[in-house]
């Protein structure tokens, strides 16, 4: 089975870079860094993954199209590209409120934004000398000008993360693949692939042709009440947070109504675990993998079963090397 690794920031960067070592050997094929909250940004500690490994891959799961100038963001990812040559993986986001507008990004037509940096990107990774006059982008006869190193095009796979059913079908248009979103259940994966489907015919294509990792998260211990509440006050932060995707996996909307009475933004620690006494076991396995190995192997395998290609698994337990162990253990 595919396996990748997903990091947060619950770790000193030092602890990812062993980490990604373990996850290398144990034959994972990729380690994701979250850059969805103003805590960590992908680039650097991607670097530190990749000067430590030889071959597992470099995602950024993701990064927002507003906050880099597309020529930027693609120097970026080949800067990361020199230093591990074909193991980078641009993985690129629309973003979320209220944070982007605290921060003064106005998400204006999402889907139009991201056609336009996916094509910049695209051809400047593939050494071609740009001019874009877009809504969103404008680039004036512009590439990645190389003096010293060599001038080769970049095998840079551009990942979209979505959600949303516009989104979905977008990447499948233009995506070399969609990072499929965490807290969603395997349910919400079916209407996923209809729309990726859709969006891949767009373009002549087969939803087969589109690769699709998915974030899970993964909370394994053989106490299975510890690994149920670990994962709990998770998914009680996003309930409150971004009620929408857990409304896309068929969470009650009165829940979502009463977590979102006890949480405000940015929630406390306190509120987070108050609003999590709220939400029952079934919720919490309906969209992580949580409980014993067993059991999270099993969800894993529904979400596999359901369109995930390569499941991207978000460790919440304190072991994060023996998840490392139980899931390579795991046959095919």
């Amino acid at each position: 089975m595919r396996v990748a690794l997903y990091l947060q920031d619950a770790h000193p960067i030092r602890d990812g870079m062993r980490y990604a070592q373990h996850a290398e050997e144990a034959g994972f094929e990729a380690v994701w860094q979250a850059e969805s909250r103003l805590v960590r940004e992908a680039t650097v500690p991607l670097a530190a993954f990749g000067a430590v490994t030889e071959r597992i891959g470099l995602g950024s799961g993701v990064s927002a199209l507003w906050t880099r100038n597309p020529a930027l963001l693609a120097s970026t990812f080949s800067t990361l590209d020199d230093l591990a040559p074909g193991r980078a993986i641009l993985g690129l986001g629309a973003w979320w409120e209220p944070l982007a507008t605290k921060v003064g990004v106005d998400r204006r037509r999402p889907l139009l934004a991201m056609r336009e940096v996916v094509t910049a990107c695209r051809a400047l990774l593939n050494m071609e000398t740009v001019t874009f006059d877009g809504e969103f982008v404008h680039l004036d006869g512009v590439e990645l000008d190389y003096v010293h190193d060599e001038r080769r095009p970049k095998d840079l796979p551009i990942v979209i993360g979505a959600t949303g059913p516009q989104m979905l079908e977008l990447a499948g248009e233009i995506g070399d693949g969609v990072l499929l979103n965490y807290l969603v259940s395997p349910a919400y994966n079916e209407g996923a692939m209809e729309r990726l489907e859709a969006g891949a015919a767009k373009a002549g294509r087969s939803v087969d042709d589109v690769d699709r990792p998915q974030l899970v998260v993964c909370s394994m211990d053989d106490d299975r009440e510890a690994a149920l509440d670990a994962a709990r006050l998770l998914v009680t932060q996003y309930l409150g947070q971004q009620p929408h995707i857990m409304a896309a996996s068929g969470v009650p909307q009165s829940l979502l109504d009463r977590i979102g009475e006890v949480l405000t933004w940015p929630a406390t620690h306190e509120q987070v675990v108050e609003a999590s006494r709220l939400v029952p076991d079934e919720v919490v396995q309906m969209i992580t993998a949580s409980g014993t190995p067993e059991e999270c192997r099993a969800k894993v395998a529904e979400y596999v079963a359901a369109g995930c290609t390569c499941p991207v698994l978000y460790p919440l337990g304190p072991d994060v090397d023996a998840m490392i162990d139980a899931v390579a253990a795991w046959d095919d």
